[in-house]
């Protein structure tokens, strides 16, 4: 498509294969990295090893997370065969548990993700990194240990949807209600292997933290990937922790989309995705579903901003009675510093339960499994059936505010009920 108006998607797979592209059509791209877990891991080594070949290994990056720190023999194993590929390839890019954190959010504080960058991980929330300007998706393990052989991979070309949000979002308002009404209106394959781009003036004006939140929940309406326009924020975010060089890749002016969608931000409530679906959608102030457990983190809203905005909610108040919380930190450097700024100590005051950095919960592996019959209000991304535990459990899913203001309640409410 040279010399032809190209959206962001067209013009980084341009670069990355060296050759004009289409839509639809397959090529192969020069990946910079690949990210695997301590679940996607294991079969990616087995595949890996039958090659017969050494790893390029500086574009490997291994993050264990899901089952941090091991809840039984089996995931102790898979954590070990993980450790044993790292020390017998002397893989640099590795993270032991206690240094690093969810995967996603160690990604990016690390330094690996930045404009321009092709990044794949096996696991299918890697779309995350298209906050910070560049092209994420999620593969299979198979397809990763190929990446680490060749350092190559075939992709066929995305078609790409614009959505736009005008104006400025109200109070309680985050990222999570955003890309909430757009799971909301399009459904969860609406975008099905679509490039997505998102900006506007709400865009421009929200923290970054909350542009990451709707690029990692852009796969729950089917989407390949999600590209936010990279600008000094971004720049402020890299800025001594970036490896290496990187060129920030932006589509044209005049870029031609398959369809284009336009929001007032602010029209937009604080939203609540009921079971079993991301896309029904309502505004929390209609929902008003007793809970049993409310979960504040994950690679979708685990960060510090995500932290803060729960904390200002429950300083000086107390969890409902009959209601538990799970505050999750990303990672160890959120962590730390919500360490420094006493909002662990806030958690705390209020009843709340404070874990290390983990999945856990929301996968329905540990730390947070809900039975059959609870329902729990919760800042992760999906709420099908049996996500977070029994099939007859439910879960809705929220903003850190919306979560905060329901553990104090022990309903789901908008936060404006409890200040």
């Amino acid at each position: 498509m040279t010399g032809v108006s190209s959206t962001f998607v067209e013009k980084i797979f341009e670069m990355k294969s060296g050759k004009s592209v289409e839509p639809d059509e397959i090529i192969e791209a020069e990946i910079d990295f690949v990210m695997v877990n301590d679940v996607t891991g294991p079969p990616a080594f087995e595949a890996f090893d039958n090659l017969d070949v050494m790893p390029l290994k500086e574009k490997i990056i291994l993050i264990p997370d899901h089952y941090v720190p091991n809840k039984d023999v089996a995931s102790a194993i898979q954590a070990k065969r993980m450790r044993d590929f790292a020390r017998k390839y002397d893989i640099p890019n590795y993270f032991e548990v206690g240094n690093g954190g969810v995967c996603h959010q160690v990604m990016m504080e690390m330094g690996y993700v930045a404009p321009g960058r092709l990044i794949v991980g096996a696991d299918s929330h890697t779309c995350t990194y298209g906050a910070l300007g560049a092209f994420s998706a999620g593969i299979g393990s198979t397809e990763a240990a190929t990446v680490f052989a060749r350092g190559k991979l075939w992709f066929r070309v995305p078609k790409t949807d614009r959505f736009v949000f005008n104006g400025k979002v109200g109070k309680h308002v985050f990222g999570k209600d955003l890309i909430l009404r757009i799971i909301g209106d399009i459904g969860v394959d609406g975008a099905l292997y679509r490039s997505m781009e998102v900006g506007g003036e709400a865009i421009d004006k929200i923290d970054l933290s909350d542009r990451m939140t709707i690029a990692n929940m852009s796969i729950e309406c089917g989407a390949k990937s999600l590209f936010i326009r990279p600008d000094e924020k971004v720049e402020k975010f890299l800025a001594g922790r970036i490896k290496g060089t990187y060129r920030p890749i932006f589509p044209d002016d005049d870029a031609q989309y398959e369809k284009t969608y336009e929001y007032d931000a602010a029209e937009i409530t604080p939203l609540v995705a009921e079971p079993y679906l991301p896309s029904n959608v309502k505004p929390a102030a209609e929902v008003d579903a007793s809970i049993d457990q409310a979960y504040l983190g994950s690679c979708t809203n685990g960060r510090i901003e995500d932290l803060r905005a729960a904390a200002s909610i429950l300083k000086g108040k107390r969890i409902a009675a009959g209601v538990r919380m799970i505050v999750v930190p990303a990672s160890k450097l959120v962590f730390e510093q919500a360490m420094r700024e006493g909002l662990l100590q806030i958690f705390l005051n209020a009843n709340a339960y404070v874990s290390g950095p983990t999945c856990g919960a929301c996968l329905g592996g540990y730390m947070g499994v809900l039975a059959p019959g609870e329902v729990a209000i919760s800042s992760t991304n999906r709420n099908f059936v049996g996500r977070m535990g029994h099939r007859d459990s439910k879960v809705y899913l929220a903003n850190p505010a919306v979560v905060a203001a329901s553990a104090i309640a022990g309903r789901i409410v908008d936060p404006a009920e409890v200040e």
